[in-house]
């Protein structure tokens, strides 16, 4: 069995920590209105939660799954990057996810206020219907939806993992629980972000729940890759940056 690694030890403990809280305190819903990441523009955003997220799960099986991820691939490539190193692209994958599925949230959003504003609400009056709970009619629920919006989870952190994971071991062979067939890393993990970005997309969901943050899975797997990238462009050169 793989011995688990310090710091992912720490991260599993920290993220468990955290998910007892939410069952515990607050019937549920405390941590997630400090702690989960609100949309920029909903009332509930605070800055610390663009850290916090990331140590909040939905769910038994979310954290389930991510923690035992987070301990598969992230022990060897702690392994061998060192702790500091690994913790670097573990943190920055989640801020690469959170980065990229706000910034799509925003994309989906700022046409639809500008299409309210046309319409004559003014700012304060989008917000106070948001506040309501009322839909603008003419624009649809989608509006509100993303006002709403809420992101949870270390899965943005993991797919930084994963994606360095696959740069250091490529032909290391991988599964999926519902495709028992062993795939390369080099073509498993490239496939897994390739129908996350489609389903961000398009909305179609192949593996995971409906609910997923796609677009954070794609962020988180983009940031660990470019910073496997610099290092293994870098590791020569006398002047790099080492953590």
């Amino acid at each position: 069995m793989m011995r688990i690694s310090e710091t992912v030890k720490h991260l599993i403990i920290i993220n468990v920590i955290m998910f007892i809280g939410t069952l515990a305190i607050g019937n549920g819903t405390l941590f997630y209105d400090w702690f989960a990441m609100h949309f920029p523009k909903n009332e509930a955003f605070q800055p610390w939660q663009i850290i916090t997220h990331m140590f909040m799960h939905g769910g038994l099986m979310h954290i389930g799954f991510n923690m035992f991820a987070l301990w598969m691939f992230g022990s060897p490539v702690e392994q061998v990057l060192g702790s500091k190193r690994f913790l670097f692209i573990y943190i920055s994958a989640g801020l690469g996810a959170v980065a990229l599925q706000v910034g799509y949230y925003y994309f989906q959003y700022l046409p639809m206020e500008e299409q309210a504003l046309s319409l004559g609400a003014s700012p304060q009056e989008i917000i106070e219907v948001f506040k309501e709970s009322k839909v603008f009619t003419a624009i649809g629920p989608e509006f509100n939806q993303i006002y709403y919006a809420t992101m949870v989870g270390a899965s943005g952190c993991i797919m930084g993992i994963l994606a360095a994971f696959g740069m250091m071991n490529p032909e290391a062979k991988l599964m999926m629980i519902f495709l028992p067939i062993p795939i390369k890393a080099k073509y498993f993990i490239p496939g897994i972000i390739i129908l996350d970005l489609i389903s961000g997309i398009t909305g179609q969901s192949f593996f995971s729940p409906s609910n997923t943050a796609y677009m954070a899975h794609v962020g988180g797997a983009v940031t660990g890759f470019l910073i496997m990238w610099y290092w293994k462009r870098t590791q020569f050169n006398k002047n790099r940056w080492d953590l």
